[in-house]
């Protein structure tokens, strides 16, 4: 199998028009974030929870976090109920426990044994199945959440990053130059007064100082093109060729020498 990644939603928390909150999907079994709307994403996708391997976890704000009860309660009653794959949760020093809390919240003693199940994974670094490893660094953005960005790198020359939730800041920038594909965040429009996402305007100067990456926009306030009330109506700039606005659903494909759209 090719490695792959689908974006199953690229909205931010307030969930603009025709986008799901953001997570991505790697190789069909490596979740990047759990979102609340992530049962109805791997569903559009034609997925099952009993698929997914790993759930790496960026930060711990609620858009992409608080869908790991409903994930995980999916998992025990209705798709793995044998208990027969495994499954793995990556996140940072601490934030196992603050998983811990907000399933006991929500299903007050439904999952504690189930949760015994989990392998937790706190490494900064480690592997994947289907060949690939990975790194955890930080970014900048609300230091409550311990906000994090992850590489990607495959044994056949495939490379990317996600940067979770992050404005400009110099570990992601050095992280930006060692892939060939970046899936970035871009969660507020130019106007709004803060340093923890990226505007377009910062997304504009950050593809124009790597023209060789190919950066996807996620995890947005900008309405997709489909019918319905808008959301948020914002001109945007005019991007540079290397820079897409990703659509719920869509994906890439590495074909060996370059990552490939569709």
């Amino acid at each position: 199998m090719a490695p792959r990644v689908d974006l199953l939603g690229t909205g931010n928390a307030f969930l603009p028009r025709g986008r799901l909150h953001s997570m991505a999907l790697l190789d069909g079994q490596h979740l990047i974030d759990a979102s609340p709307t992530a049962l109805i994403a791997l569903r559009r996708a034609g997925r099952s929870p009993a698929d997914l391997r790993t759930i790496l976890i960026t930060h711990l704000h609620g858009d992409h976090v608080f869908g790991l009860p409903f994930l995980l309660l999916e998992r025990k009653y209705i798709s793995d109920r044998e208990g027969a794959r495994p499954l793995r949760i990556v996140c940072a020093p601490g934030a196992f426990e603050r998983i811990q809390l907000l399933c006991g919240l929500a299903y007050p003693g439904s999952l504690d044994g189930f949760l015994d199940t989990v392998e937790v994974v706190e490494a900064s670094e480690g592997t994947l199945e289907g060949g690939w490893s990975w790194s955890r660094f930080e970014v900048h953005h609300d230091d409550a959440v311990d906000p994090h960005g992850y590489r990607f790198n495959h044994e056949d020359g495939a490379s990317w990053l996600h940067s979770g939730d992050s404005g400009p800041c110099a570990s992601l920038e050095a992280e930006i130059g060692r892939v060939s594909l970046t899936v970035v965040e871009m969660g507020v429009p130019d106007w709004v007064d803060t340093d923890h996402h990226h505007t377009p305007k910062d997304i504009v100067a950050l593809a124009t100082r790597h023209p060789e990456v190919h950066f996807v926009i996620t995890h947005t306030f900008v309405d997709d093109d489909v019918a319905g009330a808008e959301v948020m109506s914002v001109p945007l700039p005019d991007m540079p060729k290397n820079v897409h606005l990703a659509k719920d659903g869509e994906g890439w494909s590495w074909n060996g020498q370059a990552w490939m759209f569709g």
